[in-house]
């Protein structure tokens, strides 16, 4: 099982995770001729695509779904509280598919055990996906570790995990007040600190890799990024990927 990523940032993400034939998307938020381009970059085509996941229904994860799903006649799977807040967008979209962010199902070759996070949005989801042998968990979007997120991830041997701000560069930054507050809120996006909280709290000897993803352009910075998973990992021998906006990722994972 092997993952890659699109591009990660408030500009656009987008995930792809694969087991033998099948191929999952795991959020659109590039319009749907950007993220064409960008899976030609890893030598995907798009035809191949399984399916379609959801997170949540924020621009940054959901905008290309409606047309990319339409053109190539992929289900879409989300929980119902997202399917009703994305109702209007995904209106004309056939093969949706809602699920329970507590209970697993398969999609091919793949079974996806998804779990809630708390962000401000109406249902959303993350998730480890597994072929039974090894899993892959992929983590955005929280603001704040729960007892549920640690427990879900807790002996992954791949993990895209968000490392969104630096809080001192979040409040010593340009943001409105606002929006600092709705970032740094218990339901907006984890910061460096709380990451490495949460991995403190993994079985890190199963752990083959990490991928850092949805780093604030403006809060945050690679190389601080780089020192916390040092830090924390020392000389483990674990895979360390920073994920950018523009490029995202190539594959880390097992071939």
């Amino acid at each position: 099982m092997r993952c890659a990523s699109l591009g990660s940032g408030s500009r656009g993400n987008a995930t792809v995770v694969e087991q033998g034939d099948t191929r999952l998307l795991v959020d659109c938020g590039f319009s749907a001729r950007e993220a064409r381009k960008r899976l030609a970059r890893i030598e995907v085509e798009p035809d191949s695509l399984t399916a379609l996941l959801v997170t949540h229904e924020h621009a940054d994860h959901i905008a290309g779904v409606r047309v990319l799903a339409r053109g190539l006649g992929l289900p879409v799977y989300l929980t119902s509280g997202t399917a009703r807040a994305a109702e209007k967008l995904l209106r004309d979209v056939d093969g949706i598919r809602e699920f329970n962010a507590h209970e697993p199902f398969e999609v091919g070759a793949i079974e996806v055990r998804p779990f809630p996070v708390p962000h401000d949005a109406r249902d959303p989801a993350q998730f480890v996906f597994s072929n039974g042998d090894t899993s892959v968990g992929i983590l955005t979007d929280a603001g704040h570790v729960t007892r549920v997120m640690v427990d879900a991830l807790a002996a992954v041997d791949y993990l895209m995990l968000e490392f969104n701000h630096d809080r001192d560069m979040l409040w010593q930054g340009n943001y409105p007040q606002g929006l600092i507050d709705r970032v740094d809120s218990d339901y907006g996006h984890l910061n460096n600190q709380q990451s490495v909280a949460l991995l403190n709290q993994l079985d890190l000897s199963r752990l083959s890799g990490i991928a850092a993803l949805h780093l604030s352009h403006q809060n945050n910075s690679p190389d601080r990024v780089s020192e916390c998973l040092a830090d924390t990992l020392g000389d483990s021998g674990v895979e360390q990927i920073i994920a950018c906006q523009e490029f995202g990722f190539s594959w880390f994972g097992e071939q």
